[in-house]
């Protein structure tokens, strides 16, 4: 360490009247250089060009995460947060959207599907537009963040546009969509909101139904929305009409957390295939029948579930090598492939009655498609040959199929420059490489992929935790990612 320079001594007199004035105007200037010092963290940063930029934290970081908060309170449930597609809460939570959209300067409107859209014209409404969404549905015991932060995100970054008289700037116009259904609790039927929108929604769909036999159709007319099957197909997008589609979300993951970064870019999702299994035998007398002329279900569904995580945990001992599979096909599901049973139901559901049937999900995840395919074929193929030898009846149904996504390379680019731009904003410190992850999660991007191209960013979340009331976001986190779509737009302008 350096020694201290030399202390000064002066000779001459001061009056006394003076140097009390100089000291207290001294100590004025350093009771009041914290609060300059605060002022120029809360409200301004200096680039290396000397240029000054707003941070907007009370819009992009205390509104924002006031309005997660109050988001997080709209549900279902009691003690709990629960939103399903076009519940009386989901539909509370899209009024409370659609409000704050138009709180940013934003023509608003709720589609057939029940879609919440908040738009931003600019200069030139007939450009295509960039969509930014995501869902505002949840799963059964949810957090906070799943879905809804993006969709505040996008919201907070345009009214900071708005509150700086930049909003009507803008070289293209931009749109919000908080879409209707994502998590497909209710309706077992995953993207409802953003593949209507894309375009890839069958109009069969409408008459899917819940487990009290309401149909989608219905649960649309209970929330005062006529949906038929002509003006769902009128929902899609021209592709013609659409530059991009951009999504803020939560990793679910740890790896953000683990390099010590908030914001990352996403290069690809998983695809994702959902399975339902019913198991059927005879149902019986819990003391009556022997045990080996018993034909019961749970049993036999107890070890397909077992046989599922060995196949998923070691691809390579199970599968067989023929036209279905390749030795390359197993190698490329090395460190992505996951697969769950997440659901699983009895009847009659008795503690001394043995079932007649037994029903169970199976959700298989992969980066690599024909990967996925095989992992189904092999688990189908040696489901029938375990259910033949117990002597029950085994069906496997497909409820949900969603291919793998690559992430448009150049919109992932500027993602990634967003991101940087962001962090060194709001720390005045050059972050480092942002991270480029890939996704094992289902997202609305997956639908809008058959529309335009698609962009991620992922945001930090506490020990990778989704689907959980432990998830959580920090605020500063909240605020990165909500820099870091307006240093997006700001490319627009």
């Amino acid at each position: 360490m350096a020694a201290p320079p030399p202390s000064i001594t002066f000779s001459f007199p001061v009056p006394h009247a003076i140097m009390m004035k100089s000291l207290s105007i001294l100590s004025f200037i350093l009771l009041l250089s914290p609060l300059f010092a605060m002022a120029n963290t809360s409200f301004g940063a200096e680039n290396t060009e000397g240029k000054k930029y707003d941070l907007f934290p009370e819009i992009l970081k205390e509104e924002a995460v006031g309005r997660l908060n109050e988001l997080g309170k709209v549900s279902d449930a009691n003690g709990y947060l629960e939103r399903t597609f076009q519940s009386p809460a989901s539909v509370r939570a899209g009024n409370l959207l659609r409000a704050w959209m138009e709180d940013a300067g934003l023509k608003t409107w709720v589609d057939q599907m029940g879609n919440v859209h908040g738009r931003a014209e600019g200069i030139n409404p007939s450009e295509k537009a960039l969509l930014i969404g995501s869902h505002l549905d949840t799963v059964i015991d949810a957090g906070y963040f799943d879905g809804s932060l993006g969709i505040i995100c996008a919201i907070s970054a345009l009214k900071a546009l708005n509150s700086s008289g930049r909003l009507g700037k803008l070289r293209r116009p931009v749109e919000v969509i908080a879409f209707s259904d994502e998590e497909g609790v209710r309706f077992q039927s995953t993207f409802l909101g953003s593949a209507a929108i894309a375009g890839i929604l069958p109009v069969s769909a409408l008459q899917v139904h819940d487990k009290n036999g309401v149909t989608v159709q219905g649960a649309l007319r209970a929330s005062s929305i006529e949906t038929t099957e002509e003006n769902l197909l009128q929902l899609k997008y021209e592709p013609e009409s659409v530059w991009g589609y951009v999504e803020v979300h939560i990793e679910q993951g740890p790896v953000l957390e683990n390099v010590g970064l908030p914001l990352g870019s996403v290069k690809g999702i998983a695809g994702q295939t959902r399975l339902k299994v019913t198991v059927k035998g005879t149902q019986g007398h819990a003391g009556t029948v022997p045990m080996n002329m018993r034909q019961d279900p749970m049993v036999a569904a107890a070890e397909l579930i077992v046989f599922l995580e060995s196949l998923c945990k070691q691809p390579d001992y199970y599968m067989s090598y023929d036209g279905q599979c390749t030795s390359s096909t197993v190698e490329s599901l090395a460190g992505s492939l996951v697969c769950t049973v997440g659901e699983i139901s009895t009847w009659p559901s008795a503690s001394n009655v043995i079932p007649g049937q037994v029903t169970f999900t199976v959700d298989v995840r992969a980066m690599d498609d024909s990967g996925r395919e095989a992992i189904i074929y092999e688990f189908s193929n040696r489901l029938y040959h375990m259910c033949d030898r117990r002597s029950v009846f085994c069906n496997v149904e497909r409820k949900h199929d969603a291919n793998a996504v690559v992430c448009d390379p150049g919109l992932s680019r500027q993602l990634k420059s967003a991101s940087y731009t962001a962090l060194r904003r709001i720390t005045d410190e050059d972050p480092g490489d942002v991270p480029v992850l890939m996704s094992g999660a289902g997202h609305d991007a997956m639908a809008m992929s058959h529309l335009t191209k698609v962009g991620m960013l992922f945001v930090r979340c506490r020990g990778g935790i989704s689907h959980s009331p432990a998830e959580h976001v920090l605020d500063d986190d909240v605020w990165a990612a909500g820099m870091a779509v307006l240093a997006f737009l700001e490319t627009l302008l």
